[in-house]
């Protein structure tokens, strides 16, 4: 809630997160299923009740930035959905459903719902079978592509195909491959490994490709990108906007370069 505070007061105008569902049926928002990780507590969301979760380490891994840890308070505690969608009532928020359980598809839709937000969210998951369950259980909430309907999508564009096929979609989503190269150790990786990157990734970003897509409505998003070199690419390649883990820099380079748009 905390990064979610900071972000909304600079100007960020999407939150992203991800959700689960407590042992008792709370839905909240949390990227790891297994706590460890973020708390020390070697447990799984889904075996205890939500009155039971741990508290969130003092200091924690920046996943998308190489050798950098960030800090916050010792009593920081998981939220639930609801607190997000009440602290933030006008702020978009992409949704990110990491478990293929249809009580929590359910209960999610609900909670959209009851805070009138089908035009403030998005949600999905790299899951196809997550995606149809999302679209089926709340056809008014926009959905994100899913992994397959990714390739898909690459399949459609590079045979000329796409102008011509329906997408029921709003939103793509998808990883700079690139940034992979900084975050890892370079004496780490193959020569078999680096041209698999570079393939993704020319396959991946292409101008025309978002170009396409913004004009029929479908917003780009490029994740996750977190120094300036990387903001610069994405906007260059006509991304509606990208996911950082650093909305101040983010902010400081649009205020440095006005003639984006994001």
């Amino acid at each position: 809630m905390a990064a979610f505070k900071h972000a909304v007061q600079l100007g960020t105008d999407m939150l992203e997160l991800d959700c689960h569902m407590t042992k008792d049926e709370q839905v909240v928002v949390s990227h790891d299923e297994n706590l460890k990780r973020a708390t020390g507590m070697n447990v799984n969301i889904a075996d205890i009740n939500f009155t039971e979760l741990p508290t969130y380490q003092h200091r924690l891994h920046v996943s998308f930035q190489k050798d950098c840890f960030c800090e916050g308070d010792y009593n920081q505690r998981i939220p639930l959905l609801r607190e997000v969608f009440e602290a933030f009532p006008g702020t978009a928020i992409n949704i990110d459903i990491k478990v293929n359980n249809s009580t929590l598809i359910s209960k999610v839709s609900d909670l959209v719902q009851e805070f009138n937000r089908q035009d403030l969210t998005v949600w999905g998951n790299a899951s196809q079978d997550i995606v149809k369950k999302c679209y089926k259980t709340n056809p008014c909430i926009p959905i994100l592509f899913s992994l397959h309907r990714v390739l898909l999508l690459l399949g459609l564009f590079y045979t000329g195909l796409l102008p011509f096929f329906p997408l029921r979609e709003q939103f793509l989503e998808i990883p700079m491959p690139s940034i992979i190269l900084k975050l890892k150790d370079q004496n780490t990786i193959s020569r078999t490994q680096r041209f698999v990157i570079w393939l993704a990734d020319m396959l991946l970003m292409r101008k025309s490709l978002f170009k396409h897509l913004k004009a029929r409505g479908i917003q780009v998003y490029v994740w996750v990108l977190n120094d300036t070199e990387d903001f610069e690419r994405a906007f260059d390649l006509d991304a509606t906007g990208v996911m950082t883990d650093y909305p101040t820099r983010l902010k400081e380079f649009l205020e440095h370069t006005p003639c984006k748009e994001q």
